[in-house]
This record gives structure tokens, C-alpha cells and sequence, in this order.
């Protein structure tokens, strides 16, 4: 799309947004219904699209994007009303005769850029909580991921006019002048170098923004874990869509106790849920592009591969694949994997293993399998991470009840449900200040009573 294009389909959303139109709660139900009937009519359009880009199966893409989406529009469905309410709060003794209140108010025109892992649930959740919250928006999928992009803009154009939702398709050119944009919001999910741009940007406009980002996030595996359950749940979380997940076990930091068998239980659960040859497997899909085949090839060292290590570049797949003798001075640990590698990394101590990970930049996830509450409670109070699991892998990401997110190198900011109703509203505070009194004290000229008056009030 042309400069001048967007810059027009910019300008009619803020006169939109302008006419309050987004301010009713029925306009956002009606559109919110709107869109679950689209995407329920464009199932399998959308899981085709998916499947040309990333080669997840069509059942991979219902429970990790499409169903995702729903469910976070069923949600909103359900709570909105409640969302949108002014949540009143405790007046001070001093102002006893008001009514204090939050009142949630949309930003207005928000910008929302999506990655290529998840290029549909990416997309969509976000949007499903700005249009609840009473946004307008601005989407600008990933090019890497073409034709979801173009699914996601087909879907937009049926259900919305382009001055209350639109797409902006295209690359880094487009990216640059929408940065350069004034916005009312920013959301953005992608990587850490990106978002550094994204809020380079944003600050020179003085613009708020998400950053939903990544990071290595840790597998604690500690003595006590039932290692062939923690096997099975660490494989599926780390090798779903080919190990391209941002909340993805980074790598397995264990108990050198038990790594021989948790080793043995890995590969055992590898051969169970991809079968012999994982380059054949229909339903294991592939790396997005050519330039992260080559990057997370360059990550793979031969001589500390004890599983898997065949990739097939003009299929664009690599198999699950598991390293160890791994030192956080590998190449490997220098950065978030994002691909089927999983390096194994022993500590003599849990002491050790929670220092180790707190010198290290903050993850977007934690995990933690262990039969031992004190152990699971000391890590997760201890830890800093945006959030994870006990004893499983990934599905924190999947519920609207909890806010997702991380903090510092892993982003700012959540989203999901009610925290994603928030994080598109701005909330006003407002006292209603009544008029039938009007205490004297707070007027010049002060005097000496009116002074103890206040003493007592502010105490």
C-alpha cells in the first residue's frame, strides 16, 4: 500500500474513532460476533494459509491459533459489560461527600504488528482486545508469513470498513512509515531487536506501548520430577510448530542426578510423538524461511548432538534434536534458539540453578517440573520470568483468565482477557464532587483551625 494510502486509512480511523461510535457497548459485541462468524466461515482457508507458511497441520493450527482466537472472543462476549464498567473506589474521609471512580476510555487509534510464528493467533487476540476496549486499529501482519497475511486481510476487509479496522500489508518500508506514525497505541509482537526499534519510535512521539518479546526461557527439571511425564510435556511444548514458539522451553536445566534418565525419556518421547523419521512426519512442520534454517544450523555443534541433528534445507526441516556437554558459553545459550534444538544443562544445586538464571536476562517463560511444593514455590517466588508452568509447558499461553507477558528483556506489558481489556484502555480517574457543601479549609486566607482540620483529615 502507497504511503498516501495509509496515511489516509490512518486519518479516517481517528475521525471515526472522533464520532464515539466505538464507545458503545453493542457496537463492540456486534462487531466482536461479527468477526467469531468470519473466522468460524474461514476455517479452512485460514489453516491452508497456515499450512503454506509454516506446515503446521490442520489440527495444530485449530488448537494453537484458530481455537485460541475464539476463545478469546468468547471471552470478551461474556465479559465485556463488566470490563467496561467504572469500578468505583474508597473516597477519603476529606472528600466525604463524593464518589470517586475509574472509568476505562479507549486510547483510540491503535497500531497492532504481528510476527510469522503464530501469524494468526498473534494477530487476532490482540485485535479481539482492542476492538473490546473500543479501539480503532491498524494491523501489519508479517511478510514472512504471506499467506496468512493475506487470509487475516481477506477476513478484515469482509467483516469491517477500513476506518474502524484495517490491514496494511508489505515489509520493512511499510513498518518504518507506520512507526513513524502518530498512533494512539502501540502493540507489538516480535523480537527483542525489533521491538527496540518499535519503542525507538514510539518515544519520539511519546507513544505507550506493549512489547510482547521472547528470551531463553528455562526447563527446571529438579530431582524429585516424574521425569517420563516431564519428558512428554517438554517435548510437545518445545517442538510444537518446529521449536518456533516464544514461550518455548529454551533449554533443560536439571539436576545432574537425574539427566541420564531424563535423556533416555526425551528420546523415547521424540520417537512416540514424531515417530522414527520426524523429516517425514506430515503433521511436524517447518522453518518459517531460509535465513532461520541456516541461523539455527549454525547453532547445532555434531560433535554434541546425541539425538536427532538430520535437517532437509529445500524442505526447510530440521529434526528434534537434543545436545548435551552444553555450557551457557556454547553458541547455543548466547541466544533465543527458535527452532527444534534443545540443549541439556546440568546444576549441583537448586540454589545454583535459581542464581544462574537470575544473572541471566529475564524470560518471557519459566518451567519447572518437581514433585516437591517447596521446590516449585521457591523457584516461581524467586525467579523473575513473565510467566510459565509447574509441571507442564506452554499452556499458561492458552487461557484468558491469565495475563500474558514478560518484563525487561522479554517485553512490557500483558495481555489476554481482562488485562487485555486493560492494556487498550486508558483509565480516568474522576472524583464527582457534590455541590450542596463546600468546606471553607482548602481556601485562603488559611487559617490556624482550618489548619488542624486538615491534620486530622490527612492522617
Amino acid at each position: 500500500m502507497k504511503e498516501i494510502d495509509i496515511k489516509q486509512t490512518i486519518d479516517m480511523q481517528k475521525t471515526f474513532f472522533s464520532s464515539g461510535k466505538t464507545l458503545d457497548i453493542d457496537f463492540r459485541i456486534n462487531a466482536l460476533k461479527k468477526l467469531k462468524t468470519c473466522i468460524n466461515n474461514y476455517e479452512n482457508d485460514i489453516t491452508e494459509a497456515i499450512l503454506k507458511d509454516l506446515g503446521k497441520s490442520h489440527f495444530e493450527s485449530y488448537m494453537c491459533e484458530i481455537g485460541l482466537v475464539l476463545s478469546e472472543i468468547s471471552y470478551m462476549l461474556k465479559h465485556i459489560r463488566s470490563c467496561a464498567r467504572e469500578k468505583r473506589v474508597h473516597t477519603p474521609l476529606s472528600q466525604f461527600h463524593s464518589r470517586s471512580f475509574k472509568k476505562p476510555s479507549p486510547y483510540g487509534t491503535v497500531l497492532i504488528m504481528s510476527p510469522w510464528n503464530y501469524p494468526f493467533l498473534l494477530t487476532l487476540d490482540p485485535l479481539v482486545d482492542a476492538i473490546a476496549a473500543g479501539n480503532t486499529a491498524v494491523i501489519k501482519p508479517s511478510a514472512y508469513s504471506p499467506h496468512t497475511s493475506q487470509i487475516i486481510y481477506d477476513i478484515i476487509e469482509k467483516c469491517f470498513d477500513r476506518q474502524f479496522i484495517s490491514v496494511i500489508t508489505g515489509g520493512r518500508e511499510e513498518n518504518t512509515f507506520l512507526l513513524n506514525q502518530r498512533f494512539d497505541y502501540i502493540f507489538f509482537t516480535g523480537s527483542q531487536s525489533v521491538g527496540k526499534e518499535v519503542m525507538r519510535h514510539a518515544a519520539d512521539n511519546l507513544i505507550p506501548v506493549t512489547l510482547e518479546l521472547g528470551g531463553k526461557s528455562p526447563c527446571i527439571v529438579e530431582k524429585s520430577a516424574n521425569l517420563k511425564l516431564a519428558a512428554k510435556r517438554i517435548v510437545f511444548g518445545k517442538f510444537l510448530n518446529c521449536g518456533q514458539t516464544c514461550v518455548a522451553p529454551d533449554y533443560i536445566y536439571c539436576d545432574a542426578a537425574v539427566k541420564k534418565k531424563l535423556l533416555a525419556e526425551i528420546k523415547k518421547q521424540i520417537s512416540l510423538q514424531f515417530g522414527a523419521a520426524p523429516l517425514q512426519n506430515i503433521n511436524y512442520g517447518r522453518i518459517i524461511n531460509d535465513k532461520h534454517f541456516k541461523r539455527i544450523c549454525g547453532l547445532m555443534e555434531p560433535s554434541k548432538i546425541i539425538h536427532g541433528g538430520q535437517t532437509d534445507e529445500a524442505a526447510l526441516r530440521i529434526e528434534p534434536t537434543v545436545m548435551d556437554n552444553i555450557s551457557f558459553s556454547d553458541n547455543v545459550m548466547k541466544e533465543e534458539i527458535f527452532g527444534p534444538l534443545l540443549p541439556i544443562l546440568t546444576y549441583d544445586s537448586l540454589d545454583q540453578a535459581i542464581h544462574k538464571i537470575n544473572s541471566m536476562p529475564h524470560p518471557l517463560a519459566l518451567y519447572i517440573f518437581t514433585s516437591d511444593k517447596h521446590a516449585a514455590r521457591k523457584v516461581t517466588a524467586q525467579c523473575g520470568f513473565g510467566g510459565g508452568c509447574i509441571n507442564d509447558t506452554v499452556i499458561h499461553l492458552a487461557t484468558s483468565q491469565l495475563g500474558f507477558g514478560g518484563f525487561g528483556e522479554s517485553g512490557m506489558g500483558s495481555y489476554h482477557g481482562k488485562d487485555g481489556f486493560s492494556t487498550f484502555s486508558h483509565y480516568k480517574s474522576i472524583v464527582d464532587k457534590k455541590t450542596w457543601l463546600d468546606l471553607p479549609m482548602r481556601y485562603q486566607p488559611y487559617k490556624e483551625i482550618y489548619e488542624k482540620l486538615v491534620r486530622v483529615f490527612l492522617r
